[in-house]
């Protein structure tokens, strides 16, 4: 589903990758985990088209995704649903409209926005509070808000960055149940953290980085 191939990434003369390569197939539940400053938000954004490779290549769905046109980035962004840590949500919106937005640029018709919409809110344990305005909810709660609005559209793939980063411990594992929950579905997820206690427990594989470089490629791996 997406592949690496020698991927660079330059900001003149810093190096944020260096020549990094790694497939992840149809499926999988991968971590990456490394310090700040090694890598993983580059590869995240390098994924939704956001930056491009200084070098190297990059395959999504069977496109190489490096030599897309700035007007194609949207229709790879339909496959690829993307979770923040800092949530990013509309504070003068509601919850449903917050979610119903991804559908809206669509052009859904709205019956069926506002029926995908608090379908995906009942996933995500948030169907009581679709009239609720973003400053009437915690931070679990938002958290739930974005994953409703990144998997809204059914992508193939789901990028979070740091989704339990400004979480309690409880409120981050409940989190992690439901990014479990929507892998067993059958959407591929890659999640960078700095959550050792998460990746330790989860047993799924890891790609561990440090200052640009790829250290580790562990199947069922650990956070160390």
């Amino acid at each position: 589903m997406l592949d690496f191939s020698s991927v660079s990434k330059k900001f003149g003369i810093s190096t944020a990758l260096d020549n990094i390569s790694f497939t992840i197939s149809s499926g999988e539940f991968v971590f990456l985990v490394g310090p700040s400053g090694a890598g993983k938000t580059t590869i995240l954004k390098l994924i939704i088209n956001d930056m491009v490779p200084t070098s190297g290549k990059i395959t999504f769905d069977g496109k190489d995704i490096t030599k897309l046109h700035s007007s194609q980035t949207p229709y790879l962004r339909r496959k690829i649903g993307m979770i923040f840590q800092d949530f990013k949500v509309l504070n003068d919106r509601t919850i449903l409209e917050n979610v119903s937005v991804a559908l809206e640029i669509l052009g859904k018709k709205k019956s069926e926005i506002i029926s995908q919409s608090l379908k995906v809110l009942k996933l995500v344990g948030l169907g009581n509070k679709a009239d609720f305005f973003p400053a009437q909810l915690s931070a679990g709660e938002l958290q739930r808000v974005a994953i409703a609005r990144a998997v809204i559209g059914n992508p193939k793939m789901l990028l979070a960055d740091e989704p339990t980063g400004n979480l309690d411990p409880k409120t981050g594992w409940d989190i992690l149940k439901l990014l479990s929950s929507i892998n067993k579905k059958g959407t591929t997820i890659i999640m960078a953290t700095h959550n050792a206690d998460i990746v330790n427990s989860m047993d799924k594989r890891v790609i561990k980085l440090s200052a640009g470089k790829m250290i580790k490629d562990v199947k069922k791996g650990k956070y160390n």
